[in-house]
């Protein structure tokens, strides 16, 4: 997700640094290597509010360069396939890479977005000049985990740029032709288990749903991304045949996402107590300022709701904890397949 709030903090970034291995991986024979975005970026974005509080309240309980109170996805996957959190590239001088590496960097995307950061063609590079570094070997590579993440900010930066959604059509073919791109590298490389995610229902974010006062997604935009995963999941079947093998599966965040969202609509309806799903946690007090950002006197520019663990954002863009947990449980007997059809071999 697009982020724009700045923080140099090295204390923080040391701290960062013991969330990693928080899962103790049994089996350090697989390791997991994450492309993408602040979805499942875990430190990478060095200069962000990532590393500002009230970031990681929850987990580790201050700021660790995840956009969210807690866990994110990538935490989650890890901890499913007993995998210990890969090391953020950004922190690569740790001696901790046994666990694989994380390259996701927030708010980049396929195509240059509005972030100054590695977009997915850089992070693969990134990934190749390790593997002729010889940091991680080809039998290393080839028994990994690769996780896929990425694309919502290339339709948030069309959106800023064009202000419409004219010309979608076109813009979406082309970066799906740039994604498979980017995705046929990843296997050149070595890697024979790769999972790609769908897209979320951007509608649902709090930054676009405030437009009906919360109360329900914008199916304008979310059917920007039925169209998004609908080339995808076709453009992964492609790749799956030309291999001659499944290489790649997909992770279906928008079913997960909307089901989640309409289960907890459907709790607040019965229980005005509960926190509505579509209101984030951390919102801003005006304007773009996001979560974590100060105005010239210290003063916080955002509000904080009183029980995060309730929220299903975080902020404006994010999951929170909770929100990742309950997207997880939907998505958990998926993986149980993947696991059962040979895909992945533990």
């Amino acid at each position: 997700m697009i982020t724009y709030g700045y923080v140099n903090n090295v204390s923080e970034v040391e701290g960062a640094k013991k969330s990693y291995g928080v899962y103790n991986s049994d089996n350090n024979s697989v390791k997991l290597f994450v492309f993408g975005d602040s979805y499942v970026d875990t430190g990478n974005y060095l200069n962000s509010t990532s590393y500002k509080s009230p970031n990681g309240i929850t987990f580790p309980g201050h700021p660790s360069g995840r956009f969210g109170n807690g866990h994110i996805l990538t935490d989650y996957l890890a901890s499913f396939f007993k995998i210990g959190n890969p090391t953020p590239y950004a922190l690569k001088n740790s001696s901790n890479l046994q666990n694989g590496m994380n390259f996701a960097f927030g708010g980049t995307g396929v195509f240059k977005t509005m972030i100054d950061g590695p977009n997915l063609t850089v992070q693969i590079d990134s990934f190749e000049q390790l593997i002729k570094q010889n940091v991680y070997s080809k039998s290393d590579v080839e028994s990994s985990i690769v996780l896929v993440n990425t694309g919502s900010n290339d339709y948030i930066t069309f959106l800023l740029k064009d202000k419409n959604l004219i010309g979608i059509a076109k813009y979406i073919k082309s970066l799906g032709d740039e994604f498979s791109i980017n995705l046929k590298r990843i296997h050149s490389l070595g890697a024979n288990k790769i999972i790609v995610s769908l897209l979320e229902p951007m509608g649902c974010y709090p930054a676009i749903s405030v437009a009906s006062s919360y109360h329900d997604c914008i199916n304008q935009l979310n059917k920007v991304s039925r169209y998004h995963n609908k080339m995808i999941l076709q453009n992964v079947e492609g790749l799956n045949k030309k291999s001659g093998k499944l290489v790649f599966t997909t992770l279906d965040l928008y079913n997960s996402f909307l089901s989640t969202i309409k289960d907890m609509q459907k709790s607040h309806q019965e229980n005005s107590t509960l926190m509505n799903p579509l209101q984030p946690c951390c919102a801003p007090v005006k304007g773009v300022y996001e979560c974590g950002t100060v105005d010239e006197n210290g003063k916080n520019e955002y509000n904080l709701c009183k029980k995060p663990e309730l929220s299903f954002f975080w902020d404006i863009v994010h999951p929170s904890q909770n929100g990742w947990y309950s997207i997880f449980k939907k998505l958990e007997p998926s993986l149980s397949q993947i696991t059962g059809t040979n895909f992945l071999s533990l």
